[in-house]
């Protein structure tokens, strides 16, 4: 297929309101494409000429008008992490979101002629560490918890459907990504930092892979783009790997304070997060999870647009002019 020329097309981001969504809407208006957003209510700020409520997303959701000329959908919207998730059965409802969902939508798509379909998946695929090496396309997926499962699941259900229909299908999988905006563990920890909170972490050797958020946005729109990309899976990062110490202290650089980073022996520090019930989190911040980029930047001739400490800063300057 040729390049997808910006007056031709139409896209449909969905979860445009969310993280990441607001960030590619915003990237799509700088790169004058056509962005459809789709939004849970309206209205969004986002900014985008056209959007349309949809509602909240399910196995059932009617995405005729939604569709209606669209030539590219990206599909962001997902049920993530859930703290303290209640549910009776918490894979059946990531299930239920992430694949059925998901599913349903790509069949409508292909029946509405949409040429090509992004879909924002995870490095959960793959697993949730890494040791001697990184991660890459070629690996046999291991994904270890429900959320990681059912994107695993979804990405199955795309390529059959695209298989069957002729839709070409790109996969990304992002490891953490961070930028304005974001929340979770990255947010808490640009806390602590901010606040001078001892950290007792200088000790932990690891490798970590992080993406920015303009450099996802960015390799979306590569793939939206490139006729390379049909049919493929990548694996995306900012292409700098850290260890917790060195994240940590290049956030105090960009924050302009001095890292407060102690030493501790990790098993210690196994040990308590164990007692505290803290374990995953601990993983999270000592263990290593890095991933080989390579295939993206050689297929579709994509580089990360920022370097780690550019995206830093700007999430360090969000964070300020946001802080309470």
């Amino acid at each position: 297929m040729a390049e997808i020329a910006p007056s031709a097309s139409r896209i449909l981001v969905t979860g445009a309101g969310g993280f990441v969504g607001r960030a590619l809407c915003a990237a799509l208006q700088q790169e004058k494409l056509a962005g459809v957003a789709a939004l849970r209510r309206a209205p969004s700020g986002i900014g985008l000429t056209e959007e349309i409520t949809v509602g909240n997303i399910g196995p059932d959701t009617d995405w005729h008008d939604a569709l209606q000329g669209i030539t590219c959908v990206v599909h962001l919207a997902a049920r993530t992490h859930v703290l303290d998730d209640r549910s009776p059965d918490p894979l059946a409802e990531y299930q239920r979101i992430n694949v059925a969902a998901t599913g349903n939508l790509a069949r409508q798509a292909a029946r509405s002629g949409v040429r090509r379909f992004v879909f924002l998946s995870s490095v959960k695929v793959n697993g949730e560490s890494t040791t001697s090496r990184p991660f890459s396309e070629r690996d046999t997926p291991r994904p270890e918890d429900a959320y990681g499962i059912s994107k695993r699941e979804a990405e199955d259900v795309l390529r059959a459907i695209g298989s069957e229909t002729g839709m070409e299908v790109v996969v990304l999988r992002p490891p953490l990504v961070y930028g304005p905006g974001v929340k979770g563990n990255f947010l808490q920890l640009l806390k602590a930092v901010a606040r001078n909170v001892p950290l007792p972490l200088a000790s932990i050797n690891n490798r970590r892979s992080l993406v920015y958020v303009g450099n996802l946005v960015d390799a979306i729109i590569a793939c939206i783009r490139t006729p390379a990309a049909a049919g493929k899976t990548f694996l995306v990062s900012d292409g700098e790997d850290l260890s917790t110490p060195e994240m940590i202290r290049r956030l105090a650089t960009a924050m302009d304070r001095s890292p407060r980073l102690l030493p501790c022996p990790p098993a210690l520090l196994a040990l308590a997060a164990r007692l505290f019930g803290r374990e995953a989190a601990f993983q999270r911040l000592s263990g290593s999870l890095a991933v080989d980029s390579s295939l993206l930047r050689e297929t579709l001739g994509w580089q990360p647009r920022y370097s780690t400490n550019q995206g830093f800063s700007a999430t360090v300057q969000w964070y300020y002019r946001n802080a309470k």
